[in-house]
């Protein structure tokens, strides 16, 4: 079931009407698509904010509009972390249409058992789907991933009637050994030689230092 957000119709455009209108909680907007005329629209922020963190995307538009839309794109401000407009598109319930979604990782790969690690490459990847099944998010299973391996876009469980708009040759994980780096050691001058990694508890040097001061007499 879609989401229902309340929109208001606007006639003022420009950066000082708009900005005013975030100050009030409302976020400028703009519905668009299927041939109609634009709509310039506002949205109250916090009845948005709450559609975005459950990864809604369409949504029933009320109020001064009632319209089928898409979240289609969203300007943020990046350093007050607050919408600066919002695009819905107009949709019908089996329309097909374009979304990207978060790769949520599910299950333990095979490839832990010896010891692998695996590394989540892409975290969202773009599908089309009919307007009515848009999942929330992508679920990539696991329990297949050998070490070694990777699973691919086409490894995806997607819903009735969608496909990939992505190669589906794409990597999004693997599963390898971690990588152990030696540390470099100055061993003369001009001289560099590598030494396994190690770890020292805390205060362990110090007392090191104290007991090699106490045992030759000297302080610095």
């Amino acid at each position: 079931m879609a989401d229902t957000l309340k929109v208001e119709k606007r006639s003022s455009r420009g950066s000082a009407p708009a900005r005013k209108l975030r100050q009030q909680g409302r976020v400028p907007g703009v519905l668009y698509g299927h041939g109609e005329e634009n709509v310039s629209l506002t949205v109250d922020w916090k009845e948005l904010d709450a559609v975005l963190k459950h990864s809604g995307h369409v949504v029933q538009l009320t109020g001064a509009i009632s319209e089928s839309a898409l979240i289609k794109d969203l300007q943020w401000d990046h350093v007050n972390q607050s919408c600066l407009h919002v695009d819905f598109a107009r949709v019908s319930a089996d329309e097909l249409v374009e979304v990207g979604l978060e790769i949520v990782l599910k299950g333990t790969a095979k490839g832990a058992s010896e010891g692998g690690v695996v590394n989540h490459i892409v975290h969202e990847v773009a599908i089309k789907c009919p307007a009515n099944r848009i999942p929330e998010r992508l679920e990539l299973n696991l329990t297949s991933l050998d070490l070694n391996g990777s699973l691919r876009a086409k490894d995806l469980v997607l819903p009735d009637g969608a496909s990939l708009a992505v190669s589906p040759e794409m990597t999004l994980a693997t599963c390898n050994l971690p990588v152990v780096i030696a540390e470099p050691v100055v061993a003369g001058p001009g001289v560099v030689s590598t030494a396994e990694p190690s770890v020292i508890e805390k205060g362990k040097k110090d007392k090191e230092g104290e007991g090699a001061a106490s045992a030759t007499g000297k302080k610095d």
